[in-house]
């Protein structure tokens, strides 16, 4: 742009002063959501006809695809869980045993490393990829990491070593952390705070179905006895290929409804229009350091972060373990994997259960919370003191009933990401929401001692059921700074509908935000 210069008999100074009010317009244009250039600050009617039109073909164009990609992440990450059974224990020494004692020791510290390791990574690349996602062009940041992830997950069939797989997990988890990040901001950006709990409990169903995907596959590939590789080998390289053609599809993904190609101009006005009254906003290509700031002193990231950690603890023990610990009930190698379908089957329908519950009914989330970590704790301790005879049922019951927890996390998921506005607050909820999830995936392996197997690895449920009591603890917390904040908001009495429409894409936090109100 030109710098204006004064004309003849022209005061300097008030040039000056257009230049400054320039360049502030400038910088608050850049400030605000991309939907204000659209839309604008003024509410409009809008053919409901044609919301629907246009929310159906975000629903089918991003959805599928969403579900499809977490179920890769979902899978990647269990792989390991099974292909210990396959051999991958013995070609990378990911157990030692010790002959020195009687009857002989294993040691499974490596194994639980291995798996934990993974996490260290993701939490790496959490707060790098969710920045990302931010401030550059969405397709592409996930396109160009999730080919980048296919191709690592791949290298997994090359290890040879125990350190080998410690380097390679660890960067597996550094580029899988766009997918949960980029996918919990997508969510929040399209769809009202109504509407959330039902489309982030889709696409995170997908931890349910493909438990139950995976351990086709899984079982499909223990069969194979010919060939150069190994079947844990062979598992690896059809997880990568498949990973790669996602990461391909996802470059068609746009960062935003404003910039939806598959919507026509019509459909693009309103699907943003219709977000105004939730306040969320769009999304925001500027990363604002007082959101930052806020987000640091504000009390819900620290009450999503312990619940979260708690909660999945239980995904950490069962995704690196599940099929190991129910094959010493006196099932077989096969039969372990079989038994992951009743398990992933309840997790699917309990997800999809509590996010339609918690799109029709309004404040029932944080209560469905609570009430989904009862069966978890109920199978933890089946588990831990029923007997474990030979094909034994009682723990496989209780070792189903866990898969409670998809229905805890996804509404942890709901609850976090529903309750903040402003773009890099909601990035930097995201970021937290998974940073959490690493943490409770990095601790559950290590509750697994398989020194205490005949004690039926007594620090493992103990530790998962006060991890759900603490869950439980910081839910009603929660629920109750939530309430107390929209008490303090009514009672401040703004009721004037056009400010209400004006501040929708101002890119303001909940906080700063009067209208906002939070979703119990």
């Amino acid at each position: 742009m030109s710098e204006k210069k004064p004309a003849a008999g022209q005061d300097p100074e008030a040039v000056a002063a257009a230049r400054t009010s320039d360049d502030h317009e400038s910088s608050s244009v850049s400030a605000k959501d991309e939907a204000m250039a659209m839309v604008g600050e003024q509410e409009h009617a809008i053919d409901p006809v044609v919301v629907a039109r246009a929310v159906r073909k975000i629903d089918w164009f991003l959805i599928p695809a969403m579900i499809f990609g977490y179920g890769i992440v979902y899978y990647d990450k269990a792989i390991l869980g099974s292909a210990v059974l396959f051999g991958m224990t013995a070609d990378l020494q990911l157990t030692v045993t010790d002959t020195s004692t009687t009857p002989p020791s294993v040691d499974s510290s490596r194994l639980s490393w291995a798996t934990s390791i993974f996490y260290f990574g993701m939490l790496a690349g959490l707060y790098p990829m969710s920045f990302a996602l931010q401030r550059f062009d969405m397709g592409r940041v996930l396109g160009a990491v999730v080919v980048l992830w296919g191709a690592v997950c791949m290298l997994t069939a090359a290890v040879t070593s125990y350190r080998g797989l410690y380097a390679q997990r660890f960067f597996l988890g550094f580029v899988e952390s766009v997918v949960p990040t980029g996918f919990m901001c997508i969510v929040a950006g399209y769809y009202s705070q109504r509407e959330q709990a039902l489309r982030q409990s889709w696409w995170f169903s997908s931890t349910g179905l493909f438990t139950i995907v995976g351990g086709a596959l899984n079982y499909g590939f223990a069969q194979i006895s010919g060939g150069r590789l190994h079947s844990w080998q062979y598992i690896y390289l059809l997880a990568g290929a498949l990973t790669v053609l996602f990461g391909l599809c996802c470059f068609a993904v746009p960062s935003s409804p404003v910039t939806a190609w598959f919507l026509t101009t019509e459909e693009k006005f309103a699907a943003v229009e219709r977000l105004r009254y939730s306040q969320t906003g769009v999304r925001c290509s500027r990363i604002k350091m007082a959101q930052v700031k806020e987000s640091l002193l504000d009390a819900k990231f620290y009450l999503i972060f312990v619940m979260m950690a708690s909660a999945y603890t239980m995904n950490g023990a069962v995704s690196g373990f599940g099929p190991l610990i129910v094959s010493t009930f006196g099932w077989s190698t096969l039969d372990s994997i079989l038994f992951q379908f009743p398990l992933g089957g309840l997790c699917f329908l309990v997800i999809l259960a509590t996010g339609y519950l918690g799109s029709k009914v309004p404040n029932i989330r944080l209560i469905m919370l609570i009430l989904t970590c009862l069966p978890v704790i109920a199978g933890c301790a089946i588990i831990w003191k029923s007997e474990w005879t030979y094909r034994a049922a009682a723990p496989v019951v209780g070792y189903s009933i866990t898969g409670f927890f998809g229905g805890t996390v996804s509404l942890i998921i709901t609850v976090g990401m529903s309750n903040v506005a402003g773009h890099t607050k909601k990035s930097l909820m995201a970021a937290t929401i998974f940073a959490a999830y690493c943490v409770g995936n990095i601790v559950g392996p290590q509750l697994v001692k398989s020194q205490t197997r005949p004690q039926h690895y007594p620090e493992l449920w103990l530790g998962l059921i006060i991890c759900y009591l603490i869950c439980i603890i910081a839910s009603a917390t929660l629920y109750a700074v939530l309430a107390a904040a929209n008490r303090k908001k009514k009672a401040a009495g703004q009721e004037d509908e056009a400010e209400r429409a004006k501040l929708a894409f101002q890119d303001l936090t909940d906080m700063q935000n009067p209208y906002f109100r939070y979703v119990l």
